[in-house]
Formats: structure tokens, C-alpha cells, sequence
């Protein structure tokens, strides 16, 4: 009959492929939506390739209406994060949908059986496929287009997903810095605490990428461990994002602090080239034929013009010492020198005060929210 609505499970063949082309089909016509490049999308779903999967499982839902694909979303059970956390949560993620509240609810309702058949009695999401990864919805800001690692949706997603009964776990935030920022204010200080810090600042050094790679790893788990819903990155899953990485990353405005008598690293600052400024070109999201010429016409030196700091550590017994304000102002003056203009600062959680403050201190403004939800089963 019309409007019949159909949830399929996702396990392989044309329900499959199905999954991962309604991203394009939903949100293709948008223009400042960023479409994930489907060689990369495919590895990030794959068991045999992701190691994320070594401690996680997925179960992938498609809705059909009349036949015709008009939503997807899945359950995933992360064994990692609920032992980190002592939770029974199921986690949802991937999420794309029509503007219709009955096929949302068709996938939500599919979740949560998913969720009572593991065990869990709560739902929270959206992780794709985990807070490691992008997380959240948008709950403004959308004649923006997303930076790198983050994502991108309809202004009709956060009613879809409240309708189905969920509420807000916690909201995150991103700053804009743009390169009028800096005032002499900020630049004196920043210097300052360099001197009274009596700590080494340096660049990564790629002639030791592992070396200096594996130093982000150890610093990232030992710092973020008391964060919201944190989960260590296991060292198959740093490996694995470190090699992706690295064919976008500059290493120029990734930065270290370390102790000068034992060169121990205690903090750290990466900063990446928003490559979705070239990404977005490929509408279709393949790398063939013509793709890959896009990507490197517009990725060559100087045609990007803005950064994203996705991560920054500092070991807690070093926190409230300005490291991170010196960081800021070496991304700042280092990323003028490389010609990027202006960076973004996030995702930071609403309860993180420091670092809220230290963004605002550097002159970012907040200019977009995310939040990720939850339901109690």
C-alpha cells in the first residue's frame, strides 16, 4: 500500500550498497554538504579493515518506503565503552532519513530492539561509528559547510530525533579563529608562558612520524580518560587513523610540549588542513575517473586557507599552566606563515571549562553547536 514503510537489515548484497549511497541521495543537492568519499566510507564500515570493530559490532538498518530507500541507521554494540564507562549502552550512528517522522521512528524502533536483544537499556548517539570519530547532530549553522572529522545534516534531523523520544546528553561546540584575532595582548601573554613554563615547544617531526605519532597516542588516553564517554583508542585504531592522516596532515602546525631534561612529551596540539575545501568539489563522492584530479588540483599548496585543531592533550598535573594558550598562538603564527587564515577549534564539550575559556582568551568565537542524545530503555 502507499507509504508502506520496511526496515531490511543491512548484511550485504543491494541493501548494502543501499546504506551507503543515502547519504548522496538525501543530501547531494545541498550544496555545502561535504560528501564523504565512498573508498573511504566503504573501509570505515568494513570489519575485515577497521579495527574498531575488534571491540565493537554493528548491526545496519535500511527503511524502504514503497520500495524506495528513505532512511538508515545503525546499532553499535561498543564492548570497549562499556566497560570503560561500567554502562550497558547501545550506541547509534549513521544516520540519514527523509523529512518523515514514521520512517525515523521505523529505524529508531529497530535500534532499540537491537539494544534490549544485547542487553542495554540505554540508547545514545550519534557516534559514526564512535566518539573517535565524527559525533553528534548540527543544531545550527547549516549554510556552513562541515570541516574535516566532522558531520553535516539536514535542519530536520534534531526533530526527527527528538520526536522518537530522545533527549540531549550533552552539546558540543566549535570555535571559529579567524587571523585577525590576535592581538598583542594575547601574543605577549602566550610568550610569557612559554618562558615561565620552562618547557621545549616543537613542531612533529615527520622524519619520526611513528615515534612522534605514538607520543599523541600516549598522551591522548592519559588525558582525555576523565572526559564524557571517553574511550581509549586502542593502538590498532591510532594506527590505523595515523596512516589515514598522514597524507593530509602538515606538519608544520602540529605541536609538542616536552620536558627539556628528559625530552618526555606532556602535552600536545594537532591541527589539520580542512581538506572537505577540496572534498566538497567531488559531489559524487568517487575517486574515478575524474575525482582524484579534483582532489589534487585543489589540495595543491596554498589552495587551502583554513585548519581544524581536532585534538589537544595535556598530562592533568600540567593543566592550568597556559600550555594550551601557547599552542593556540603557535597554530595562529605558524598557520598565517603556511597562508591558512582562519581555524577551527573544536569539538569541545559544554562542560569543559578550560578549554572553552582558552578558545574564547584566543578570540574564537562559538559558531556551532552539536549534540548527541539519549534515551533510557
Amino acid at each position: 500500500m502507499a507509504g508502506e514503510i520496511r526496515i531490511v537489515e543491512a548484511t550485504g548484497g543491494r541493501a548494502y550498497k543501499q546504506f551507503l549511497d543515502l547519504p548522496y541521495r538525501i543530501q547531494g543537492s545541498n550544496p555545502v554538504w561535504v560528501p564523504p568519499l565512498r573508498v573511504q566510507q566503504k573501509e570505515l564500515l568494513d570489519p575485515k579493515k577497521n579495527p574498531f570493530f575488534e571491540h565493537a559490532e554493528m548491526r545496519r538498518f535500511l527503511a524502504l518506503k514503497d520500495g524506495k530507500p528513505a532512511g538508515r541507521l545503525a546499532a553499535i554494540n561498543d564492548a570497549a565503552h562499556n566497560r570503560v564507562h561500567n554502562e550497558t549502552t547501545c550506541h547509534f550512528g549513521h544516520f540519514e532519513c527523509v523529512d518523515d517522522e514514521a520512517v525515523a521512528r521505523a529505524l529508531f524502533e529497530a535500534v532499540e530492539n537491537a539494544a534490549r536483544e544485547w542487553g542495554h537499556n540505554l540508547v545514545r548517539g550519534p557516534f559514526n561509528p564512535s566518539i573517535n570519530e565524527d559525533c553528534g547532530l548540527l543544531l545550527d549553522a547549516y549554510d556552513l559547510p562541515p570541516v574535516i572529522m566532522m558531520p553535516y545534516n539536514p535542519p530536520y534531523y534534531p526533530a526527527l530525533v527528538d520526536a522518537c523520544g530522545y533527549r540531549k546528553a550533552m552539546d558540543i561546540y566549535s570555535y571559529i579563529i579567524r587571523q585577525d584575532s590576535m592581538t598583542e595582548k594575547l601574543r605577549r601573554g602566550a610568550e610569557a608562558i612559554r618562558k615561565r613554563s620552562k618547557l621545549r615547544f616543537r613542531k612533529f617531526d615527520k622524519k619520526h612520524f611513528w615515534r612522534d605519532a605514538m607520543r599523541i597516542w600516549d598522551i591522548y588516553n592519559e588525558a582525555w580518560a576523565e572526559n564524557w564517554c571517553a574511550v581509549p583508542w586502542t593502538e590498532a585504531e591510532f594506527r590505523h587513523l595515523a596512516k589515514t592522516l598522514k597524507t593530509v596532515a602538515d606538519f608544520d602546525i602540529v605541536f609538542f610540549a616536552e620536558r627539556p631534561e628528559d625530552g618526555k612529551a606532556v602535552g600536545f596540539s594537532l591541527a589539520l588542513p580542512d581538506i572537505n575545501q577540496a572534498q566538497i568539489r567531488i559531489r559524487d563522492g568517487r575517486l574515478f575517473p575524474f575525482g582524484l584530479l579534483k582532489l589534487l588540483w585543489y589540495t595543491r599548496p596554498g589552495a587551502i586557507h583554513s585548519v581544524r585543531i581536532p585534538v589537544m592533550g595535556v598530562l592533568k598535573e600540567y593543566r592550568g599552566r597556559g600550555i594550551d594558550a601557547v599552542f593556540y598562538y603557535d597554530h595562529f603564527v605558524e598557520g598565517l606563515r603556511k597562508g591558512y587564515t582562519e581555524g577551527d577549534s573544536g569539538w569541545i564539550l559544554e562542560t569543559n571549562t578550560l578549554m572553552n575559556r582558552a578558545a574564547e582568551m584566543m578570540g574564537g568565537e562559538r559558531y556551532k553547536t552539536f549534540r548527541i542524545y539519549e534515551k533510557a530503555l
